[in-house]
């Protein structure tokens, strides 16, 4: 397996700059997701390291080669495609072997690697199907396997679980896991579903109009966002977000509710305008006098193992992931408690969040996450 090292990457079509400079490095044997909204520029970014696009601009190494000029054939990585492109004539034999047989590969040594790849994806039983009798889940795997057998240095994942439904995605995430503790592998992985950035990342790149927005671990990323966009990206339902300004060490909300700011309060004035992020699981039922919420209840929506009670602040919408049991009728009045350490304060203008340690860009008497 290798590194790969992005480094000033670029893509242009015609005037339009799709990916704009990104500098990234993938550690040998990790596994990195790259998530975001469509047309924020992660598939292009992997279709680059593939050598489907070319870079306009950048370095791009593989290993310990530069890789800019290579076509994908000479770049010894294997691609996961959502649709899988199979080959529709060919066995499930067949289709993995392919790549090792256009290669020269002796009959014995393919014959082992697909069976061993086959065992190890738990499809042993379907190599003399035709792609048309399998499963989404199985012919993704199937396309896993094809990918195993090349042994190649880099895998590379394009959606690879977009076209299956959402309990064969639990079930084919769970194998992708799996498959990087058995083989360990250099991965690279691009997705819109947070859900599988958080479950199989070692570290999440989330991006934003061709640019990286933040870089992290998955706990960083949902515990420490840098902007309001990854707070609302990263966590289901999304993180709340509501208006408020700062009195007195808080930050003061509509109709009432506050929240300390705590060491922020050494860089925020009085007066200072600020959006206070509440991620609906971590309100509390009961008020904890310093660090309140209340609001007006529209919409309660029981999930069998909890809650969510859907609010309105001072006209803003808020969501609260409580107890099965809570069930306020809508139209009365909710006060619910938060966990100052829980809190996220972020700069309404630039979105970016408030941090107090001392590696900050500052602006005036404020201090801004970089």
């Amino acid at each position: 397996m290798a590194s790969v090292k992005l480094e000033g990457i670029r893509k242009s079509y015609g005037a339009v700059e799709v990916v704009k400079g990104i500098d990234l490095e993938v550690a040998d044997k990790e596994l990195v997701v790259l998530v975001g909204p469509s047309g924020c520029g992660k598939s292009t970014t992997l279709r680059m390291i593939a050598g489907l696009e070319s870079i306009t601009a950048g370095t791009l190494t593989i290993g310990d080669r530069t890789v800019n000029g290579l076509p994908p054939r000479e770049r010894d990585i294997a691609m996961v495609f959502q649709d899988y492109a199979l080959y529709p004539h060919k066995t499930v034999y067949e289709n993995m072997a392919f790549g090792l047989k256009v290669r020269n590969h002796p009959r014995h040594e393919i014959d082992s690697r697909v069976k061993q790849a086959a065992e190890t994806l738990g499809i042993a039983h379907l190599l003399d199907r035709k792609p048309s009798q399998l499963s989404g889940g199985q012919r993704q795997r199937v396309a896993m396997g094809r990918a195993i057998v090349r042994r190649p240095q880099v895998f590379l994942f394009d959606e690879p679980l977009s076209n299956l439904d959402a309990k064969l995605r639990g079930q084919v995430r769970t194998e992708i896991k799996k498959l990087h503790q058995d083989i360990a592998a250099t991965i690279i992985y691009v997705t819109h579903d947070q859900v599988e950035a958080m479950t199989l990342a070692d570290r999440i790149v989330v991006m934003r109009n061709g640019e990286i927005e933040q870089l992290g671990t998955p706990d960083d990323v949902y515990n420490t966002p840098a902007t309001m966009f990854v707070a609302s990206f990263i966590g289901a339902p999304a993180m709340n977000f509501l208006s408020a300004t700062v009195s007195g060490g808080h930050a003061r909300l509509a109709e009432g509710g506050r929240v300390p700011l705590g060491a922020l309060a050494a860089i925020l004035s009085d007066g200072d305008k600020v959006k206070v992020g509440i991620r609906p699981e971590h309100f509390l039922e009961e008020s904890n006098g310093d660090c309140t919420v209340t609001g007006t209840v529209q919409v309660v929506e029981p999930l069998g193992a909890d809650t969510l009670v859907h609010f309105t602040v001072g006209g803003e919408t808020m969501t609260a992931r409580v107890a099965a049991q809570t069930r306020p009728a809508p139209g009365t009045r909710v006060t619910l408690g938060c966990d100052p350490a829980r809190i996220h304060i972020f700069d309404p203008v630039s979105e970016r969040a408030y941090r107090p340690q001392a590696a900050q860009e500052r602006h005036g008497s404020m201090a801004v996450e970089a």
